[in-house]
């Protein structure tokens, strides 16, 4: 589950390219590409272990026609292939993490609302639905405060973790 909640946490990882770039909706992810350092906090719940991280992740990105890829390192190792694909008609994003290693691809949404960018998915637990979600609230264009949560209902969530990505400048 860490490798899912890195990845899910860092296709949010995503920014507004600044507003003097004109750009299409899928250039948005464009953000994504560097070295991004993480700090952590996770909660003890019946979805996640208490525990803190610290993390460096480097996306090495690039963009050919209608979609945006990233080899994702891990503290130095290639663990993921994150391709990226934005759908108008319904204004969102669809991400595939393909792991390293030849493990199933899988598929989520991201949503885009301004400086808050959403990350939902849902599974089941004793055959009901449990909702998860990473939300992204950039502070600027290299910083994110971000938190991961679950919900039963999809209406009252608890907090899973919690913590900072800043953008390396060098």
């Amino acid at each position: 589950m860490s490798l899912t909640i890195r990845i899910l946490s860092f296709a949010a990882l995503l920014s507004a390219i600044p507003a003097t770039k004109a750009a299409g909706p899928l250039d948005k992810v464009a953000v994504y590409s560097g070295t991004w350092n993480l700090k952590a906090e996770h909660f003890a719940t019946p979805y996640s272990k208490a525990s803190k991280e610290a993390t460096t992740i480097k996306n090495d990105c690039w963009r050919s026609g209608n979609y945006f890829a990233c080899n994702q390192f891990v503290d130095g190792d290639s663990k993921a292939l994150l391709i990226f694909t934005y759908n108008a008609k319904d204004d969102t994003y669809t991400s595939y993490p393909i792991p390293q290693g030849g493990g199933k691809a899988g598929s989520g949404k991201l949503l885009i609302k301004g400086d808050v960018w959403t990350f939902p998915w849902e599974d089941e637990a004793d055959g009901k639905p449990v909702y998860f979600q990473v939300v992204n609230v950039f502070t600027s264009p290299g910083t994110i405060e971000y938190r991961q949560e679950f919900s039963t209902d999809n209406v009252h969530w608890t907090l899973m973790a919690k913590g900072t990505e800043t953008k390396d400048t060098k």
